[in-house]
């Protein structure tokens, strides 16, 4: 049975790991690394979401949210600058 409890708290600390991360995300420039976290952390809290009922779901559901729209953004921007870097180097 305590297995259990440890299986839950792992869970829900795995859930606001996810929303930390996710938010984390949002810092400008560096922030890929801590979305692309928060989308891997999410997908272990989402094996045991199949087990166990997970009472900090919707902290886990921004966390994908937020992970997910800065890892889009801050891929476009990281390629974006790296891109017109080059290319500047090119042209001189």
């Amino acid at each position: 049975m305590s297995n259990d409890a440890g299986e839950k708290i792992k869970m829900l600390k795995g859930s606001i790991r996810c929303l930390v991360l996710g938010l984390l995300g949002l810092v400008p420039v560096i922030g890929l690394p801590f979305g692309l976290a928060a989308l891997w952390v999410s997908g272990g809290v989402r094996a045991r979401e199949k087990k166990f009922w997970n009472a900090a779901r919707p902290y886990r559901l921004w966390g994908i949210a937020c992970g997910a729209f800065c890892a889009v953004l801050w891929s476009v921007v990281d390629t974006f600058l790296i891109f017109h870097a080059i290319n500047k180097y090119i042209s001189s």
